[in-house]
């Protein structure tokens, strides 16, 4: 039986995760992506993870130079010191046989000559890692698509013998602008970094395995981001490879009235939408499971798209839900959520970290439609939305979504329709009575058990939230409009703080 193939690490973690740990070791692999995709941060990362193991490492650049290197190394922290660098510039000779630096014009001198000093700097320093940048020189040198494939299937023999896991990086500017799928035919492995300009807020960065030798890797694309300290990488998630034994059982608010609804509460490991029109209280309905939940000892994460923290926090405290103290004991964690600034599975990434690292059983997505702002593509976002949920569920996470409808009275609309995904929704609506406005609550759908049918009002005061016993005398539900005519004393009254 043949051993197993060493694994390399790559220096990223979320790249690693995607490839199952690692890279067989001893090998060619492409990578590739237009210029600003980040193969040259990736590249150093590798280069980086290999200095701190104690190993040689080499870096050829055709493109830029040594200063332009270190440059982009200061921006992430880093440092190139045990990187031993080949640099091909214009603005000096070629130095002899034996130099620390090597130096040519790569227009003026022959592409045989290159490879030559290139295979020659590899005989003399022996690296374990290797990343030349970038093929398009080698290309322009060859000025023939034959002899230029000849010479990179030369590079590739040449490595093939010598114990060295090189990246080639190609920046995908060929004269034709045709992709050479020859050359992924060549290498073990094929990695394609993509930058996707929006119309508004910064680039998006994506990764894909085009191909992988011998491993099991993650397919499809993952989001990537570029901060200081290298590349970020988020492996797509799959929820099927999250699976946990939790205990089922009802999650209670501490409101009588509204647990009685959802006969006991949500049930662990389902997701709630809380749907209605601005200003009807759902995210302070949410804000009641959750004060509930931190102070049985569980650790909650709010999303925060809309609403300013310091705004649902002054708002909060003010009922008496008290979020200040268990965000200083740090029960509670408030994620403040720009959606110009984040992508989809950057977010899927940060809702892993809070059930994955710190435990948290319950979360709050304030809104649905700043998480939209996010994936332009709405068909995607509800596949995103299904996995991240289904996730979630696994975990034994309750999740609340709140989804703001279109419109204040009347038909009322959303311009995303995920009730189906969630286990539980939760409407609210205003209404008149006695030529007041007031606000109803009622339960549309309980996965997790039975619910009410009936129709109850809620009201927020200086003191939380109250459910008021069933109203039976409603007209015009259906409409949009619900209109109340029945006696006035089952309605509630406002609540004195001193009360």
């Amino acid at each position: 039986m043949a051993e197993a193939k060493a694994i390399v690490s790559t220096g990223n973690a979320g790249f690693d995760a995607i490839l199952k740990g690692g890279l067989p070791s001893n090998r060619l692999y492409l990578l590739e992506g237009t210029p600003g995709a980040g193969k040259t941060t990736l590249g150093l990362q590798f280069l980086l993870e290999g200095v701190a193991a104690g190993e040689p490492v080499l870096y050829i650049t055709l493109s830029e130079t040594s200063e332009e290197l270190d440059s982009v190394a200061k921006s992430h922290g880093w440092t190139l010191d045990g990187i031993d660098l080949f640099e091909f510039s214009s603005t000096q000779e070629v130095l002899g046989e034996e130099y620390e630096q090597s130096i040519l014009h790569p227009w003026e001198a022959e592409l045989g000559d290159t490879v030559k000093l290139i295979q020659q700097r590899v005989d003399q320093l022996k690296p374990k890692r290797l990343v030349f940048d970038s093929l398009s020189e080698m290309r322009l040198l060859a000025q023939d698509t034959l002899r230029y494939r000849r010479q990179v299937l030369a590079l590739k023999q040449f490595f093939a013998g010598r114990n060295i896991t090189v990246f080639l990086v190609d920046d995908l500017t060929s004269v034709s602008g045709e992709r050479d799928n020859h050359l992924h035919s060549l290498c073990h492995g094929v990695v394609t970094l993509e930058r996707l300009t929006l119309e508004f807020g910064p680039a998006r960065r994506r990764l894909q395995v085009q191909k992988l030798r011998g491993v099991d890797f993650t397919a499809g694309f993952h989001d990537f981001t570029i901060r200081k300290g290298g590349v970020e990488v988020y492996p797509r998630l799959i929820a099927a490879k999250h699976n946990v034994e939790y205990r089922s059982e009802s999650v209670k608010s501490n409101v009588q009235a509204l647990d009685d609804m959802l006969v006991g509460g949500p049930i662990r490991g389902t997701s709630t939408l809380i749907t209605g029109p601005a200003g009807s209280g759902k995210t302070t309905l949410a804000l009641v499971y959750v004060v509930a939940a931190c102070a049985r000892g569980e650790n909650c994460t709010i999303y925060e798209f809309d609403e300013r923290i310091a705004t649902l926090m002054a708002r909060a405290d003010s009922m008496g839900l008290e979020l200040s103290r268990y965000v200083e004991n740090g029960q509670l964690v408030i994620q403040q959520i720009d959606p110009a600034e984040i992508s989809p599975g950057e977010f899927a990434w940060r809702v892993r970290s809070e059930v994955e690292n710190r435990g948290s059983s319950m979360l709050v997505v304030d809104s649905l439609n700043g998480y939209m702002a996010a994936m332009p593509q709405e068909q995607q976002l509800i596949l995103q939305m299904h996995e991240l949920m289904s996730y979630l569920s696994q975990q034994g996470v309750v999740t609340f979504l709140i989804n703001p409808q279109q419109g204040l009275v009347g038909s009322m609309s959303t311009n995303l329709n995920v009730s189906y995904v969630a286990d539980a929704v939760v409407l609210l609506r205003f209404f008149e009575a006695n030529g007041r406005l007031r606000k109803a609550i009622s339960v549309l759908k309980h996965r997790g058990g039975p619910h009410e049918d009936t129709i109850r009002e809620f009201r927020v005061d200086a003191h939380g939230i109250r459910v008021g016993e069933p109203l039976s005398n409603f007209r015009g539900i259906l409409t949009g409009t619900p209109e109340y005519f029945g006696e006035e004393h089952p309605l509630l009254e406002a609540r004195s703080r001193a009360d």
